[in-house]
């Protein structure tokens, strides 16, 4: 049998992580769904061993996208199957000009859920990525992209003013009230990027989701984010990559280029506050733009160096992600995605990094 022929019925034994306390002995996969009830064919069904937990979500990446756009069919794939041999079988794809529709066929690739194309202010953004608009274009923009997407949209909410020389906020406050409550109007959630501490209590306020990156938190504004059960996904694996972006722009923006080092030399205090106060925090890899695919055990192992507790980084990136997003876990009746690892993912995180079999649709195939 290959690695890509489903077998009429898949048994998982050893330890079944259903959640954070909750373990079982074992669980079957009978036409690409978990079942617990010994099904019929049990006898002659394939047999994976391991610690098993549901396929690890990246709740921030852009499949189809690299630093210079919209990238090809060809590396549009290789993307997802990197995620997909890192144990990342949920993906919200948090903006990208690609048509990824066709990935939805592909049982064998990754489930997706998108946020549509970025929405910036006119070169404000990195060429390419996004709708460039003006604030009173906002709203349609926004409705446009939350029929078009997966239940989210995706704003710019900062990013460098050429004319300031640093980070500032994008949209003024009664553009993004209207613009999040048109979303919301459509079923929609709004998330943002951001980097700096500029924009982050307007868009709170105005009553957005969720903010990425979110570098600029600080103690006045991490309080109104628990109050409002507003999220993160710090993508800590791409705040890395600030010192070196400091050091290219320094010449001709040397304030943004200090600004940049301050949020860097303080993101794990910023993360570690934002969780202490209560703020719901996921794990996402911003993978796409110009990170690899396939990072998602690097970010979850970054959470914990930023003093989040093991099982609740693991949890950011499986259980309580999949609650987030609204989609299931290893429960009755669910699609048979999982991991499965030789040692138990709880007691250290870097296991994740070694996925021994990877059960996509009750498939295994890695």
């Amino acid at each position: 049998m290959s690695d890509h022929e489903a077998p009429r019925v898949l048994h998982v034994k050893g330890r079944v992580l259903i959640g954070p306390d909750e373990v079982r002995d074992e669980l079957w996969a009978v036409g690409g769904r978990v079942t617990f009830e010994r099904p019929p064919g049990a006898d002659d069904a394939l047999v994976v061993t391991g610690w098993a937990l549901p396929g690890l979500v990246d709740a921030h990446c852009h499949v189809g996208l690299d630093h210079h756009g919209a990238v090809d069919t060809a590396t549009t794939e290789r993307q997802a199957l990197d995620d997909r041999e890192a144990g990342a079988l949920l993906l919200r794809d948090a903006g990208s000009p690609a048509d990824t529709r066709w990935i939805d066929d592909r049982e064998d690739l990754p489930k997706i859920i998108r946020a549509g194309r970025h929405i910036a202010r006119p070169r404000r953004y990195t060429r390419n990525y996004a709708y460039e608009i003006e604030p009173d274009e906002l709203v349609a923009y926004v409705a446009q992209e939350a029929r078009r997407g997966d239940g989210w949209v995706k704003l710019v909410g900062d990013w460098i003013d050429r004319e300031v020389g640093d980070l500032t906020a994008c949209w003024p406050r009664e553009a993004v009230e209207a613009a999040i409550a048109e979303a919301h109007r459509l079923g929609a959630r709004v998330t943002a990027h951001c980097f700096a501490e500029d924009s982050l209590r307007d868009l709170v306020e105005a009553g957005i989701d969720c903010v990425e990156h979110a570098t600029g938190l600080t103690e006045e504004t991490i309080p109104l984010f628990a109050e409002r059960g507003v999220a993160i996904v710090p993508t800590l694996v791409n705040i890395a990559t600030f010192p070196s972006l400091a050091l290219g722009g320094e010449a001709k923006f040397p304030r943004w280029s200090a600004h940049m080092r301050r949020l860097h030399e303080r993101r794990y205090d910023t993360v570690r506050a934002a969780y202490d106060a209560g703020v719901p925090v996921f794990v996402g890899t911003d993978a796409g733009g110009v990170l690899a695919h396939g990072l998602v055990a690097d970010e979850v192992a970054e959470l914990v160096k930023a003093g989040i507790p093991p099982l609740q980084a693991l949890s950011a990136t499986t259980w309580g992600a999949r609650a987030w997003l609204g989609r299931p876990g290893l429960e009755e009746g669910a699609p048979a995605d999982l991991v499965v690892y030789d040692e138990d993912p709880r007691a250290d995180v870097r296991v994740l990094a070694g996925p021994r079999r990877v059960v996509l649709n009750g498939r295994v195939i890695g």
